[in-house]
C-alpha cells in the first residue's frame, strides 16, 4: 500500500514528468541565452494565463472534447505547453526584475555609505578580501538611497565587494579585515560601480557570473566600521558556522593546498583552492573530486539512512508506527538536504537532493519512474530555483555524467538503505574460504570501478573539450585511483574533522599523497590534450559520438564514435592567407595586448596588466584565449617597454606556451629577461631599422633609436623615459600601397601602427625621423590615448582611419582624454574603444572588423554592449 497520499490530477503528470519538465527547461533556457526581455508582469500574467487555461482542461477532461482515442495523446501535450508557458513567463519576470536591480550610473565612481550584511564566505588572497554584501540601507552625502527599486538614485540589493590590502609586496591584512566575518552586519564607505568585464573571443563572462548571482555592481572598500550589533538571519547563522569550521580546518591544517581542499569539501568553498591547484586538478581530471559532489552527498545520505535504520530498530516504539526502510530513506534524504544547505547548495547537491527526493518519494507511493524522468525533473526543479544554473558548466557537467551512467548502468531502483541490515546472514569467520569469499567480491567491485569510470571519463571528453577545449589523457588512471582515496579516506575525514579536528590533520596527509601523485602524473608526455574551438555542428556531432562510444549498443554503430569525435579532437584552424595577416586587440583592462597572425607564424605584442599580486591578463585572458584559437607557439612577444600595464603576463605566457624569441626595450638585468634565459627563450633588443617578412607580411620597427635602450634609466621622469622608449612597430600586408578605396575589407587589416606608450617627445622623434613611414590605416593610440600623448603632429603624419583605446572602463587615469579623441576624430579617424567594442577583431575573409560585444547580445551585458551603437563611439560616462 502506497505511504504517500493521493496527487491530485494536475500534478500526475499524463505521459509521465518527462515531456513538462523537458518543456520546462526548454523554456527557460531559450528565454535566458537567446530571448530579448519581455515586461516581466506582462510576461508573467499572460503566459500564467495561458497556462492556467491549459492544464484547466487537462483538469476538466470529461468536458473536453479532445476526439476519439486522443485523450492519451492530447493530455501530455497540453500539459508540456503549459510548463512551457510558465517557464517562459517565470524566467522573463525574473529576469525583468534582476535588470531593475541596478546601480544608478550617476552614483558609479562616489563615496556612499552602505550598511548591509556580509552575505558569503570572505575569500582571501594576497591581494586583500572579496565577498558578497547584502545592502539593507544606503547614503549619498548624508541622503538616503533607494536599495533594488532601480532608476535614479538607487543602490542593487548585492554588491560584490573587495577589500584590498594594498599592491605593496609587504602589505597584509588589517584587524579590521581580519575581524571580517560571513553574517556580520558592517557599515562601508565604498565605491560603486556597473558590473564590467573584460569580453574576449572565448573568454571568461564576468558579467553574466556575477548577473546569473544576483551581484548588480561591483564595490571597493575605502573604510569600514563593524561589525555591527544586530540579530544573524537564518542565512548568516548559517555563513557564519560554515566560515567557523573553514577557520577552523585552516588552523588545524595550516593555509596549504590540503587545507584549501578540505575546506572544499566540507563547506564547499571552492575559493580556499589555490589557481594552481585547480590547474593540477584540471589537467589530471579530477577537478569535480575537489567540490560537493553528487558522489560526496549519495554517500552522506547512504551513511545517514543507515544509521537511522540502526538507531530505528533499537527502538520498537517507533518502529511499530514507522517502518525502518521509510524512516531511514526520509532521515538519509533529511541528512543530505541538511549537508548540501551547509556546503553552500551548489548545482551538483542541489541535482542530487533532487534526485534523491523524488525516488524517495516514489518508493514510498510503491511506483518507479524511468531514470529519464527522474534526471529531467531534477533538472526542471534545479531551473525552477535557480534559472540562471543552465548557464553553468557545472550544471551541463553534473547532469550529463549522471544520465551517462544511467544509461549504460541498471535501472533505477528506489534507495533501500537499510538492505544491509534486513535478512544479512553473518558470514563464517576465518579460514581460507573468507578469503576467497573476500576476493571473489573484490572483482566485481572492481569491474565496475573501471566501467563506470570509462563510462565517465570517455562520454564526457567531447562535452569536456567543448567547454574547456581541453581533456586531461591521464583523467581515467587519476580517476581510477582519486575517486575511491577522495570518497572513501579524505572526504569521511574531513567531515569527521567538524567533531574530532585532528582528523583534519590525518585528512591533509592524505590530500599531499594524492597531490604528490597527481604531479607526477601531470609530468607524464601528453598529459592534456588541448583543441582549438570548434562550430556548433562539430560539437553537435562529437557530443553524439561521446554518447555512441560508450552505450550498450552493437559494434557496428560505436563505430561511428570516433568519425564523430575526431574534428572535435583535431579541428581544422582557419589561418590567413599568404600576404594577409589577423589582427586581434584584446579586451585586458588597463593595458595592452594584440596578436598579428600571418599564416604560419604568431606575434604577441604586450601581455596585458598584472591586476594583482596573484592576477594577470597573460594567465586570465591571454593563454585561455590562444589555447582556444589553437596556437600551440609564439613565435615572437614583442614587449614594447617595462610599465607592468604592458608586461603583466609575460611571465605567465612564456611559462604557458613556447616562446620562440622575446624582443623588447627592456633594460639588461630584467626579470623577464632573465625568465626568458631559463626558459630557453631567444632574446633580443628593439632597435629602429630592424625589419622581416612572414609570409608575406613585412614587419619594421620604428622607434627606439640605436643605442637607446642601453642608456642609465631612473631618477625622476623615470616613467616618462620608459614610455619614450616604446617599441613602435608597424605591420602591412603584401600588396597594399596606401590607398584605402582601393583594398577590400574582405581581404583583412592592410596595415598597423602599434605604439605602446611612446609621449610627447617620442612623437616627435618619430615624425622627424619616420616621416611617411608613420602613415597607416590602423593605430593603437599612444599610451592609451593619454593627454601626453597623440600630438597634432603626430596625429596628422598617421592619418588614421581606425584608432584603437585599450584602456579600462571608467580609468583611473582618465584614458582615453576627450581631447585626444576629438583631435583623432577631427584628423577622421574612427576611435574604438575595448570597454565599449571588447576585443576587436580584423581576419581575411570576414566583411570588416568586428567588435565582441557587438557580437551578441544578452540580457545581462552592461548596457554599452548591450544597447549601444557601434565601436566607434566617444568615451564611457566618467
Amino acid at each position: 500500500m502506497p505511504l504517500a497520499p493521493r496527487l491530485p490530477r494536475l500534478l500526475r503528470f499524463p505521459g509521465g514528468p518527462a515531456g513538462p519538465a523537458a518543456a520546462w527547461m526548454l523554456a527557460t533556457g531559450l528565454s535566458l541565452s537567446l530571448w530579448p526581455v519581455l515586461p516581466g508582469w506582462a510576461a508573467l500574467l499572460l503566459c500564467g494565463a495561458g497556462a492556467a487555461l491549459l492544464l484547466g482542461c487537462v483538469q476538466l477532461e470529461p468536458r473536453c472534447r479532445f476526439g476519439r482515442g486522443s485523450s492519451a495523446r492530447v493530455r501530455p501535450a497540453l500539459v508540456a505547453v503549459a510548463a512551457l508557458l510558465l517557464a517562459l513567463g517565470s524566467s522573463q519576470w525574473r529576469i525583468a526584475d534582476r535588470l531593475q536591480d541596478a546601480l544608478d550610473p550617476a552614483l558609479e565612481g562616489r563615496d556612499l555609505l552602505l550598511t548591509g550584511t556580509i552575505a558569503s564566505l570572505p575569500s582571501r588572497s594576497p591581494s586583500g578580501l572579496r565577498f558578497e554584501f547584502r545592502v539593507d540601507a544606503a547614503e549619498d552625502r548624508g541622503e538616503a538611497l533607494r536599495v533594488g527599486a532601480g532608476g535614479a538614485g538607487s543602490v542593487p540589493r548585492s554588491v560584490s565587494m573587495a577589500w584590498f590590502t594594498g599592491f605593496h609586496e609587504d602589505a597584509v591584512l588589517s584587524p579590521a579585515q581580519l575581524s571580517l566575518q560571513a553574517g556580520q552586519r558592517w557599515r562601508f564607505a565604498v565605491r560603486l560601480r556597473q558590473v564590467h568585464g573584460a569580453r574576449n573571443p572565448h573568454g571568461f563572462d564576468l558579467e553574466r557570473h556575477l548577473f546569473a548571482q544576483g551581484l548588480r555592481a561591483a564595490g571597493v572598500v575605502r573604510s569600514a566600521t563593524g561589525p555591527l550589533p544586530g540579530r544573524a538571519t537564518a542565512g548568516g547563522t548559517i555563513a557564519r558556522a560554515r566560515q567557523a569550521v573553514r577557520d577552523a580546518v585552516f588552523e588545524q591544517t595550516g593555509h596549504s593546498r590540503a587545507g584549501g581542499v578540505l575546506a572544499a569539501l566540507v563547506v564547499g568553498d571552492q575559493t580556499a583552492i589555490a589557481r594552481s591547484d585547480w590547474d593540477l586538478f584540471r589537467d589530471t581530471g579530477v577537478a569535480h573530486l575537489m567540490a560537493i559532489s553528487g558522489l560526496h552527498v549519495t554517500m552522506f545520505a547512504w551513511a545517514a539512512g543507515l544509521g537511522v535504520a540502526v538507531l530505528w530498530r533499537r527502538l520498537p516504539g517507533l518502529l511499530h508506527r514507522v517502518p525502518a526502510p521509510l524512516a531511514s530513506r526520509v532521515g538519509g534524504l533529511a541528512a543530505a538536504t541538511a549537508y548540501a544547505v551547509f556546503a553552500g547548495w551548489g548545482v551538483p547537491a542541489q541535482r542530487t537532493v533532487l534526485m534523491l527526493a523524488v525516488v524517495t518519494f516514489l518508493s514510498l507511493r510503491g511506483r518507479l519512474w524511468p531514470w529519464p524522468s527522474v534526471l529531467l525533473l531534477a533538472g526542471a526543479a534545479v531551473s525552477l530555483f535557480d534559472p540562471w544554473a543552465l548557464l553553468d558548466v557545472g550544471f551541463w557537467l553534473s547532469f550529463a555524467a549522471v544520465g551517462l551512467l544511467m544509461a549504460c548502468g541498471p535501472a533505477l531502483e528506489a534507495p533501500d538503505w537499510t538492505a544491509a541490515l534486513q535478512g544479512a546472514q553473518p558470514a563464517p569467520a576465518g579460514g581460507p574460504g573468507a578469503l576467497r569469499r573476500a576476493l571473489g567480491r573484490c572483482g566485481p567491485v572492481l569491474r565496475d570501478a573501471v566501467r563506470t569510470q570509462w563510462i565517465a571519463s570517455v562520454g564526457l571528453a567531447p562535452l569536456t573539450l567543448v567547454l574547456f577545449h581541453q581533456v586531461s589523457l591521464v583523467g581515467f588512471l587519476a580517476n581510477l585511483a582519486a575517486v575511491p582515496w577522495v570518497t572513501l579516506v579524505v572526504t569521511p575525514l574531513a567531515m569527521l574533522g567538524v567533531l574530532l579536528p585532528p582528523a583534519w590533520t590525518a585528512g591533509a596527509w592524505a590530500v599531499d599523497a594524492m597531490g604528490w601523485a597527481l604531479s607526477a602524473m601531470a609530468t607524464w608526455p601528453a598529459a592534456v590534450w588541448r583543441a582549438a574551438a570548434s562550430p556548433w555542428p562539430v560539437q553537435a556531432a562529437a557530443l553524439l559520438g561521446g554518447v555512441l562510444a560508450v552505450m550498450p549498443l552493437p559494434g557496428a554503430v560505436r563505430v561511428l564514435a570516433l568519425p564523430l569525435m575526431l574534428p572535435l579532437v583535431w579541428p581544422a584552424v582557419p589561418v590567413p592567407p599568404h600576404g594577409r595577416f589577423e589582427l586581434v586587440a584584446l579586451d585586458v583592462g588597463q593595458g595592452t595586448s594584440v596578436l598579428v597572425r600571418t599564416r604560419s607564424r604568431l606575434l604577441v605584442y604586450d601581455a596585458g596588466p598584472q591586476s594583482g599580486r596573484d592576477s594577470n591578463a597573460g594567465e586570465r585572458i591571454l593563454v585561455p584565449l590562444l589555447q582556444a584559437r589553437g596556437e600551440r607557439r609564439v613565435d615572437q612577444l614583442l614587449l614594447s617597454h617595462r610599465d607592468l600595464d604592458h608586461v603583466g603576463g609575460a611571465a605567465s605566457l612564456m611559462r604557458s606556451l613556447p616562446v620562440g624569441e622575446l624582443r623588447s626595450s627592456l633594460e639588461p638585468g630584467h626579470a623577464l629577461l632573465d625568465l626568458a634565459g631559463e626558459l630557453g627563450v631567444a632574446r633580443a633588443p628593439c632597435e629602429a631599422g630592424q625589419s622581416w617578412h612572414w609570409d608575406g607580411v613585412r614587419f619594421e620597427l620604428l622607434h627606439p633609436g640605436p643605442g637607446e635602450i642601453e642608456r642609465p634609466f631612473g631618477g625622476v621622469g623615470a616613467g616618462a623615459r620608459a614610455n619614450d622608449r616604446s617599441c613602435v612597430l608597424k605591420v602591412t600586408a603584401a600588396g597594399f600601397d596606401g590607398d584605402l578605396s582601393a583594398w577590400p575589407e574582405r581581404n583583412g587589416p592592410p596595415q598597423v601602427l602599434l605604439t605602446g606608450d611612446v609621449e610627447a617627445l617620442a612623437e616627435a622623434q618619430l615624425v622627424s625621423s619616420a616621416g611617411d613611414a608613420l602613415r597607416s590605416a590602423i593605430v593603437f593610440a599612444p599610451h592609451h590615448g593619454s593627454r601626453t600623448s597623440s600630438t597634432p603632429p603626430f596625429v596628422d603624419a598617421v592619418a588614421a582611419r581606425w584608432v584603437l583605446v585599450q584602456a579600462a572602463y571608467r580609468s583611473r587615469f582618465g584614458h582615453p582624454a576627450p581631447a585626444v579623441v576629438a583631435r583623432w576624430e577631427r584628423q577622421g579617424g574612427e576611435v574604438v574603444q575595448t570597454p565599449v567594442c571588447g576585443a576587436w577583431t580584423w581576419r581575411p575573409g570576414a566583411a570588416g572588423p568586428v567588435c565582441e560585444r557587438a557580437r551578441t547580445h544578452r540580457h545581462w551585458q552592461h548596457p554599452q554592449g548591450r544597447d549601444g551603437p557601434g565601436p566607434g563611439l566617444g568615451p564611457p560616462p566618467g
